[in-house]
């Protein structure tokens, strides 16, 4: 959408903020599964343009279409990468090189030269059960708010636990995140408490997210809602904590004549938004501190269905596809 996606409060990309848009191509990577051969004693390799191994599932894969404000502090992702990753039974440990910087437009690919590697992650994963999955990953992301490379650089943390037993013989699922990025050796950080959840009793789905949220507030330009890129200096003017309920509910349509399916959804959003500390005041710049948003639309898939984007090769389980087929729907 050239105006933002309509979702308030989501840091970079959303109608209060748009200047991290997500580019045409997600993922584009060449992955080399199973070099050992041992099924129990799996290890891969991945290059191209993808996620880095940190954080949890993309939102794009996730039950809810309005993303979390927390995005960006979850998720690093449209790098280019190279990623080794190595399971054995129930543990799986991922580890990336990247660039650190965002992409400033749509059409905008990576930047390889000179930023190729001045970033890095590593992510631990572990299954007890067919229906438990913790994750806890750890980041540190050079300069991604100025392009060429001068900016600050973030450290980042995020831990989850994600469940996907069935309730009442139906898919169920169940995610609870707790994320960290600390900028300028720590002297800002922004953290994220989220929790959501979805119950799918046949063609129904219904969904609801709680998430409270720290996320920095830049100087603005004429346009109040897009802030100078790349950033000359440390522009962070503000901190607000955006604390957000959503809820959500979708009907399946499966086009029975076509490997297709149409998926009519609404989801209702209320929340807060609360100055922590700084000059940005949220009362004057949107008039109120509290917000509702209400989206209606549809989604509509064609041929396969989404996979659990931003984990490759040894680091999705053959369980995993399903898990998310079951809970994200359609895209």
């Amino acid at each position: 959408m050239p105006a933002g996606e309509l979702a308030p409060g989501d840091w970079g990309e959303g109608f209060v903020d748009r200047r991290h848009p997500h580019t045409y191509a997600h993922e584009l990577l060449l992955v080399v599964d199973d070099l050992t051969g041992a099924r129990s004693n799996r290890l891969s390799l991945a290059v191209g343009k993808g996620f880095a191994p940190f954080g949890t599932d993309d939102p794009m894969s996730r039950p809810f279409v309005r993303f979390p404000v927390n995005h960006h502090l979850a998720q690093i992702l449209e790098r280019w990468v190279a990623l080794a990753a190595w399971r054995n039974g129930p543990i799986t440990i991922e580890a990336g090189l990247f660039d650190g910087d965002e992409p400033e437009r749509p059409g905008q690919w990576p930047r390889f030269g000179g930023r190729f590697g001045d970033s890095w992650s590593a992510r631990v994963t572990l299954r007890p059960a067919a229906a438990v999955e913790l994750q806890g990953s750890h980041a540190s992301v050079a300069s991604p708010e100025h392009r060429p490379g001068a900016g600050l650089t973030q450290r980042k943390w995020d831990v989850s636990a994600r469940l996907t037993p069935p309730v009442a013989h139906h898919p169920a699922y169940v995610l609870l995140e707790w994320a960290r990025t600390d900028e300028a050796d720590g002297f800002f950080h922004f953290s994220s408490l989220l929790g959501e959840a979805a119950w799918s009793p046949g063609r129904h789905r219904v969904a609801y997210r709680l998430e409270r949220t720290t996320r920095p507030e830049e100087e603005r330009l004429l346009d109040p809602f897009r802030s100078e890129r790349p950033h000359l200096d440390n522009q962070i003017f503000g901190i607000t904590r955006w604390t957000v309920h959503t809820l959500g509910y979708t009907f399946s349509l499966p086009i029975d004549a076509l490997p297709a399916e149409v998926v009519p959804l609404a989801e209702l959003s209320a929340g807060r938004v609360t100055r922590l500390e700084g000059l940005f005041d949220p009362e004057s710049f949107y008039g109120k501190t509290t917000f509702w948003a209400l989206t209606v639309g549809a989604r509509i898939a064609i041929g396969m269905r989404m996979h659990r984007m931003g984990r490759y090769g040894a680091a999705l389980p053959a369980s995993g596809m399903a898990h998310s087929h079951a809970m994200s729907g359609p895209e």
